[in-house]
């Protein structure tokens, strides 16, 4: 039976979420997706905050960085509310602060810097080389659509981005040989016509997908492992180039440790001509009872 909470149009739903209301001097209001686990998308309100922080800075400077906390579960049926502060304004650079609020309490902190592009020395690490084509590899919808289940559903219709992994997925089950490390391509459903600063916000949404797979492959669990929690603690990233969201994008993941119940993974992001277009970083809590 379709799921009415599934939306007709992924992607235009994106773009509506990142759509803030103006709701005064430096404060802005969003509405929330829909997610089967009852909790705000941590990429959702991380793009969300960026959206903000974007919109009280001159329009020739752009991100370079960003660095967040996710404090709070979000609620689906509350709306956020987006506080940015004006912590520098410089020649070259400008720092933002974003704190995204549900009734008051803190859901979410961003301090983000932005500079005015100049010429400079430039290297960036290659795309690794023999990585599978993205058209041959399977699809969520392909891996997913057939399970009458609510995450299920969603990951195989709701998302605005196509995401095939280049090794076996870890939807259902452990990947059958161990490894730290995973590279997964992704690219909209359907056309997605953006630049600028709502195109690093919409790069800043995906990159909270899949991520901490890593930290999961490590250890040979699943998504669907029992009684498995997770949750993203924090999420630092870089911008080194434009997103173009008309090709497939390469994540390219890695988890260099975990303890304490918390994992931390690293990823780059090369669009499909081996450019790097942002680096990541992200701590989260996974907690496994059976372990």
């Amino acid at each position: 039976m379709p799921d009415s909470r599934i939306p007709e149009d992924p992607v235009a739903e994106l773009l509506q979420v990142l759509n803030l209301k103006d709701s005064g001097e430096n404060s802005f209001q969003g509405t929330t997706q829909w997610m089967p686990g009852g909790r705000v998308f941590g990429g959702q309100v991380l793009a969300q905050s960026l959206v903000a922080a974007s919109a009280t800075v001159d329009q020739d400077r752009r991100v370079h960085s960003l660095h967040s906390y996710f404090l709070r579960p979000g609620a689906l049926d509350v709306p956020i509310d987006f506080e940015v502060d004006i912590l520098r304004d410089g020649r070259s650079f400008s720092a933002r602060r974003v704190q995204a609020s549900q009734e008051s309490k803190v859901i979410f902190s961003m301090i983000a810097s932005f500079q005015i592009p100049t010429d400079g020395v430039e290297h960036a690490d290659k795309m690794p080389t023999g990585v599978s084509e993205p058209e041959t590899l399977p699809s969520a919808k392909n891996l997913l659509g057939s399970f009458d289940h609510p995450v299920a559903r969603y990951w195989a219709n709701a998302r605005p981005f196509d995401l095939r992994h280049e090794a076996e997925s870890v939807y259902l089950k452990p990947a059958t040989t161990k490894s730290n490390e995973q590279a997964v391509w992704f690219k909209p459903v359907s056309e997605l016509k953006i630049d600028g600063p709502l195109a690093q916000a919409a790069l800043a949404y995906a990159s909270d997908y899949t991520i901490l797979e890593s930290i999961m492959r490590a250890h040979g669990l699943s998504w669907a492992h029992p009684s498995l929690k997770s949750a993203s603690l924090d999420h630092a990233m870089w911008f080194h180039a434009e997103p173009d969201f008309s090709d497939w994008m390469l994540y390219v993941q890695r988890s260099p440790a975990a303890q304490s119940s918390r994992g931390l993974a690293t990823g780059q992001i090369f669009n499909r001509n081996g450019v790097l277009v942002a680096s990541v970083a992200q701590e989260g809590m996974m907690r496994i009872p059976a372990i």
